[in-house]
């Protein structure tokens, strides 16, 4: 659309953020009923213009557990830090990284950034800033909370409030927030990973955010500071599921890192230089103190974005040369990837089942990875520009499922940069056999194939060349809805609602229909967003 090579979005001069624009209903039809706009959320109407274009927004759900913090200074910490940018922790919590990272490759490197203190997000508060101090007094420790970014600051909002304005908002001075993670159980209380355009990572409480009436990040753990790792975009962030505080930050060179979020005396790593630059390699911190612990060279060009599997098992990582790829994350090994058919991967996600993975990206299409027959097993073609975000639906239940035996449907959403939001359902028996078999003959694909049977024909490790469009099945939508007058940046879906993100900084929360019966069945797996896994958090 409005797209350079490196990903640097001009942005459009809609400073208005009128709700009913033109051509823009406030509902759309599924074969399930209704989907109604129930409200929106967005950033404070000061926020000055230049700022938009800077970065993609990116959302995160966090739900915040009934457990109260353990009681920490905020005031007098002298480890305030006010410069970290945070990419949204919501999305990544919901699903599988629900794609909202996807579109963290923006702008610059943006060179070294020290932690600065001003804090000029307040002046643009206007009205809104006096309710804000009150809210943060009164924060009674739980809730479900979007977590965005605008600019160069964090924004904060009650996904359960209809108010429009955030409860709270961080600003940071010297660099932009990119991408974030959140994590419900983090033993400590430090749950919510940034990432910023710097480079720069910090995890923070995000409950003491909310505690705290200032506009900068307080009690902070800053990790590769000042770029002293890595100086490049940090484009996609993610919590290991059952990791213990363990986190990988992916970048714009092609290198992602393995953290220790509680190592102790916790100092940067110097890794060895990158033997060949188009080849995976590992290599382990040279000191047994050192953190990030691990550097992982992934190919070149950036990483657009990261997902774990439910279980932690598998990473998925999509990228600038145009390759999904699926590591074994405990043994740190390549186990198989595909090519796209042109240009970058910008997203991905997992299934909660973990036997899917969707991609989306320059090419306008979403593709269906199937970890058990190791190849793409359906396309879906809707879009009009790149796809920039892509979640599987875990709590939708197919209408005709009778609750027996397996489930035979999956339902899940794309948005693009044509501003359309794409729903589709995948049915097994539709992907079970290619639509015409290659010459010469295929393996059966119609009865669960083992691992082992692919790696006779797939060797572990390789990377395919994107499949022949005709021996793959093609899904087409269910539904194709213009929800923003902006690009769209990512979707969450929770159990009451859809969210959807637009890259200036709008929200809007789609209440499900009233006759769907949200399906109890839905697990807390723990996430990539992300982001990204199919992370699913309640909406209380």
């Amino acid at each position: 659309m409005m797209n350079t090579s490196n990903g640097m979005i001009s942005a459009p001069s809609s400073s208005s953020a009128n709700p009913q624009s033109p051509g823009i209903k406030t509902y759309f039809k599924t074969p399930e009923g209704k989907y109604k706009l129930h409200y929106e959320k967005t950033h404070p109407s000061g926020l000055l213009h230049y700022t938009h274009g800077k970065t993609v927004t990116q959302v995160t759900l966090a739900h915040l557990k009934d457990k109260p913090a353990p009681s920490t200074p905020t005031g007098t910490s002298s480890s305030y830090t006010a410069s970290s940018g945070f990419r949204s922790a919501t999305a990544r919590l919901l699903g599988g990284g629900n794609g909202n990272r996807a579109l963290s490759f923006v702008g610059s490197n943006g060179g070294t950034k020290n932690v600065g203190a001003s804090s000029r997000i307040g002046a643009s508060f206007a009205t809104s800033s006096s309710s804000t101090s009150a809210t943060n007094t009164n924060f009674d420790g739980r809730g479900t909370y979007l977590v965005f970014n605008v600019g160069d600051a964090i924004f904060i909002s009650d996904l359960n409030s209809q108010d429009k304005d955030p409860v709270k908002s961080i600003h940071i001075s010297n660099s932009n927030p990119m991408c974030h993670a959140f994590d419900p159980d983090a033993k400590d209380g430090h749950d919510l990973l940034i990432g910023l355009n710097s480079g720069d990572v910090y995890t923070v409480s995000l409950r003491q955010q909310l505690q705290d009436v200032g506009k900068k990040l307080v009690s902070a753990q800053h990790y590769n500071k000042d770029g002293s790792v890595n100086n490049s975009r940090c484009t996609s962030i993610a919590w290991v599921p059952g990791g213990d505080g363990s986190f990988v930050a992916a970048h714009a060179d092609g290198n992602l890192y393995v953290y220790e979020k509680n190592k102790e005396g916790a100092t940067d790593s110097s890794f060895s230089a990158i033997r060949d630059p188009t080849q995976f390699s590992v290599d382990k911190a040279k000191y047994s103190k050192s953190n990030p612990v691990a550097r992982w060279h992934i190919g070149q060009g950036a990483i657009n974005c990261i997902a774990f599997s439910n279980d932690g098992a598998y990473l998925a990582t999509v990228g600038r040369d145009g390759y999904l790829r699926i590591f074994d994350f405990s043994t740190q090994k390549l186990v198989c990837g595909v090519k796209s058919y042109y240009g970058a991967l910008l997203c991905c996600a997992w299934s909660m089942d973990g036997k899917y993975l969707l991609t989306g990206g320059e090419d306008d299409l979403v593709q269906v990875w199937s970890m058990e027959d190791r190849k793409v097993v359906a396309w879906g073609e809707g879009h009009n520009s790149w796809v920039s975000g892509v979640a599987f639906d875990s709590y939708w239940s197919s209408p005709n499922s009778e609750g027996s035996g397996e489930n035979v449907m999956y339902r899940f959403g794309s948005v693009g940069q044509d501003t359309q939001l794409l729903l589709w359902d995948l049915e097994m028996d539709e992907i079970v056999v290619p639509l015409r078999r290659p010459p010469g003959g295929s393996p059966t694909y119609s009865t669960g194939s083992q691992s082992a049977h692919w790696d006779n024909i797939v060797p572990m490790g390789t990377l395919q060349p994107a499949p022949c469009m005709r021996d793959v099945p093609k899904l087409s939508p269910v539904v194709a809805h213009r929800v923003h007058t902006e690009p769209l940046s990512g979707l969450i879906f929770t159990q009451e609602s859809l969210i959807t993100a637009c890259r200036e900084g709008h929200l809007k929360i789609w209440t499900r229909p009233d006759t769907q019966s949200s399906s109890s069945e839905a697990t807390n797996p723990t996430t990539s967003k992300p982001l990204l896994t199919s992370k699913v958090g309640s909406s209380s």
